[in-house]
């Protein structure tokens, strides 16, 4: 089958400057200070032949894969999908109980999960706390079972080379204590069915150049007048978002090495999860009490707290962090016939502080993404397709 990469396809002109200060002046505020606030933006649109065959036009603004941003809870995405492939070539099912011992003073260990069905952790619940609110804990643990040298080699296998993914999320224990990964093993009606020991990445993953970012950052309290190091930092560049986003919904159009091993019912699984509300969720269950519909929704609906349109998906990955606010999807209007993908970053920080918890999220970044999805998803809606796409194949049964 035919396929293009993402990044042969990239159009760099005006087309995706035009469209998005045509649409808001908030939009127009923004992109009239691209260094200010580092806008990334990736769209592709698709359009389908009479044999509903997808063909990609991607349009990009300001997209620098040696430009440094911080990448949020978007590394999420990848653990699930390693982690996945993993289970499935041990032949082991993403509902098998996991469980996470400790051999270091800095690791701690998960026997239980009160928010599981059965009350026992498993790759695929874990997958679901992140799809779902953005679970941190979640991530920690897909991230043990992978190994932080295997995350990164494997995704730089795959053709995934902007990536470097050196820690694990709201862990103090430092960059050296991130190379080393807890024992893991899966049980089966009380045996044992696989055992991995705990693990040491020899190399190192962190930049090789010295990235600082702002003027300062609070440390105990304390303002620290000179710029924040992201060196040892996580990193995943856009473009490779985009790609890795092309990759779970068109599989058979991207390269070969940039596929995941994952089964009908894995793919299945991410449409459902990536795309389903948190009120819409039996497991966990406190889902349906404290969060809402938009939690992680950023491009489109801005993370809005009122009730969102059902036939309107987000199968997405979003992150803030640092300043930085991200989202990765691939949005469906079911009733329309509209799909495309979209993913974006933009760096609010008026202060240019880190660690003081005063990001301007909700002033600038939630408002642009809100802005930045209605204007393409508009754009979407206006243009001509000469067939209508089928998209029942992402057209999943959620939890209720």
């Amino acid at each position: 089958m035919l396929f293009n990469s993402v990044s042969a396809q990239i159009h760099n002109g005006q087309f995706l400057e035009k469209l998005l200060k045509k649409h808001s002046q908030h939009l127009t505020n923004v992109l009239d200070h691209p260094d200010k606030y580092e806008v990334q933006i990736l769209y592709t649109k698709i359009d389908r032949n009479k044999k509903n065959e997808p063909h990609f036009t991607t349009y990009g603004y300001h997209v620098n894969n040696s430009q440094y941003f911080y990448p949020a809870s978007t590394v999420k995405l990848p653990a699930i999908l390693l982690a996945l492939e993993k289970i499935n070539k041990l032949k082991i099912d993403k509902t098998t109980p996991m469980i996470t011992g400790a051999d270091r003073p800095e690791q701690t260990a998960v026997t239980v999960d009160t928010t599981a069905e059965n009350k026992l952790p498993s790759v695929a619940h874990y997958a679901k706390k992140i799809l779902l609110a953005s679970d941190n804990d979640a991530f920690n643990r897909l991230y043990e079972f992978i190994g932080q040298a295997d995350f990164n080699d494997s995704l730089h296998a795959k053709g995934y080379k902007d990536v470097r993914i050196t820690h694990r999320l709201e862990s103090p224990i430092g960059t050296e204590n991130n190379r080393y990964t807890n024992p893991v093993k899966f049980e089966k009606d009380g045996k044992v069915i696989y055992e991995q020991p705990g693990k040491y990445a020899d190399k190192q993953y962190t930049s090789s150049e010295i990235i600082k970012k702002g003027k300062g950052y609070l440390k105990n309290g304390t303002l620290i007048n000179e710029p924040f190091d992201f060196t040892e930092k996580n990193f995943f560049a856009l473009e490779e978002q985009h790609k890795l986003l092309k990759a779970i919904f068109f599989p058979e159009y991207v390269p070969a090495r940039q596929r995941f091993d994952l089964s009908k019912d894995d793919y299945s699984f991410l449409y459902q999860y990536m795309s389903q509300f948190p009120v819409e969720t039996e497991f966990p269950a406190n889902y349906t009490d404290d969060y809402y519909d938009g939690y992680c929704k950023f491009l489109l609906f801005g993370g809005t707290k009122t009730r969102l349109p059902r036939h309107i998906r987000l199968f997405n990955k979003s992150g803030d962090a640092y300043g930085f606010l991200l989202d990765n999807a691939y949005i469906a209007d079911f009733e329309k016939g509209v799909e495309f993908m979209l993913t974006a970053v933009i760096y609010c920080n008026e202060d240019q502080i880190f660690n003081d918890d005063k990001y301007d999220y909700e002033t600038i970044g939630l408002p642009f993404m809100r802005d930045l999805g209605k204007a393409v998803f508009d754009y979407e809606l206006g243009r001509h397709r000469s067939v209508r796409p089928d998209l029942s194949k992402f057209e999943v049964r959620y939890d209720k």
